[in-house]
């Protein structure tokens, strides 16, 4: 039987940038035992947010949470992260000792350098899941995967973090964190976009409640996804059906051209790993590939070149 990983000290916790992910760790850790005593935020949003889940923890400048905090997260966004690192480090807010983690997924543990020349312990730890910015975000955390990136002595540490969360650490080398996010991104954040499109659509055809009607079917095949991968797709495009296809595209370019684009590549790519799956028979999907290849034609005006090249 594997020992627990330490329980961590009870700390200090503050928050540099309360958007909708910094207040619900610190909400969770405070359920842990720790102590939140600082947060920065800017707009009224994250006013309210810091108020709702960390009721009574000042909100101060970033350099002032760093001075409370022995456990500093830094949920700001990712294009933000290097230069709020640079800006602290270089102003002295740092303190030797102090762990600094920031919740980005794309980074791993280097973009905290400059601090950790300045004395931090660096952790990247990346919560997999969405947030709302209200109370229901600390419940979800409950089993929820984090990406974890930590050097070697401080291991122990950030599992124990996560766990503390009700999180379930995974270990992501430095080098792997830019494929492991667009790989999370491909799957949550473009989910969202179809589920909206499809509603949209379902609208249009005169669907009073499309949530209610693609509830069961998105439930269903996201679970079968899971389970079985590329043996559970289904649909026109794994069957071959060029015909079908080819007046989803029609009515698509009718009704909502700008849902055409989006089609026409999902669907190349859900030919291409049914045909490598063998869910899709080869017979089939010469007559399909070239529908895709004619309406990638008419949606750009070019030669269709795209589809061609699936051949």
């Amino acid at each position: 039987m594997n020992a627990s990983p330490p329980r961590p000290a009870r700390l200090t916790v503050g928050v540099v940038g309360a958007g909708r992910v910094g207040p619900a760790l610190a909400a969770s850790l405070q359920l842990a035992g720790h102590h939140p005593v600082a947060v920065s935020g800017v707009s009224d949003a994250s006013v309210r947010r810091a108020a709702e889940l960390l009721p009574g923890v000042p909100l101060v400048p970033p350099a002032q949470v760093l001075e409370r905090a022995e456990l500093v997260l830094l949920t700001v966004p990712d294009d933000v992260l290097p230069g709020l690192v640079q800006g602290l480090a270089e102003t002295g807010a740092v303190r030797p000792g102090q762990l600094l983690v920031h919740t980005s997924g794309r980074y791993g543990t280097a973009v905290l350098d400059p601090a950790r020349r300045a004395g931090a312990l660096p952790l990247a730890l990346h919560p997999v899941m969405t947030f709302t910015g209200t109370p229901v975000d600390v419940q979800r955390l409950a089993g929820c995967s984090f990406g974890v990136t930590a050097p070697e002595e401080l291991r122990l540490a950030a599992e124990a973090l996560v766990i503390e969360m009700g999180g379930e650490p995974e270990w992501i080398a430095e080098e792997a964190r830019p494929l492991y996010h667009a790989a999370l991104a491909l799957g949550a954040n473009y989910l969202v976009t179809l589920v909206a499109q499809s509603m949209e659509l379902l609208r249009t055809a005169g669907v009073g409640a499309p949530d209610r009607m693609l509830g069961p079917l998105l439930g269903a095949a996201l679970d079968n996804a899971l389970r079985s991968g590329d043996a559970a797709l289904t649909g026109p495009v794994a069957r071959g059906d060029a015909g079908t296809v080819a007046a989803h595209v029609a009515e698509l370019r009718k009704h909502a051209p700008a849902c055409v684009a989006g089609y026409l590549a999902m669907a190349r790519t859900t030919a291409d790993r049914a045909l490598a799956h063998g869910v899709l028979k080869a017979e089939l999907a010469e007559d399909l590939l070239g529908v895709l290849a004619d309406g990638s034609a008419g949606a750009d005006g070019g030669p269709g070149a795209e589809g061609d090249s699936n051949r």
